[in-house]
């Protein structure tokens, strides 16, 4: 399985940018997605996550801001974040995982640079 990330850039304080996420290969249907972040001297952090069935999760820190959301045809996951801050700025990486009769399974994606000016 591969999940190629996208949508990051550079973008202004109050500012808005969606990044998306697709998965190929052989995925199995039932599967938590989630998008994850890391800025220059911190631990990586869950931002969001989003089960098969829509029930999400938020980080604190972006609960009324980002939304993540989901399109099971098309295996991808996007990420919609509005009023973004400079604290915001971060790699940014999608994540897949749960469990199937083999056994867990855990992916990511190459990650996606998010900067955001003050």
């Amino acid at each position: 399985v591969q999940l190629q990330a996208s949508g990051g850039g550079l973008v202004q304080a109050g500012g808005s940018l969606r990044l998306s996420c697709s998965a190929s290969g052989s995925i199995y249907s039932r599967n938590v997605m989630a998008w994850y972040r890391q800025a220059p001297g911190k631990q990586r952090e869950l931002v969001a996550s989003i089960t098969s069935g829509g029930s999400t999760n938020y980080a604190d820190s972006v609960k009324g801001r980002f939304t993540i959301s989901r399109d099971n045809r098309k295996n991808t996951v996007y990420l919609q974040m509005n009023s973004l801050n400079p604290e915001d700025t971060a790699v940014y990486y999608c994540n897949m995982k749960g469990s199937n009769f083999f056994g867990n399974f855990e992916y990511w994606g190459q990650g996606t640079q998010v900067t955001v000016s003050s």
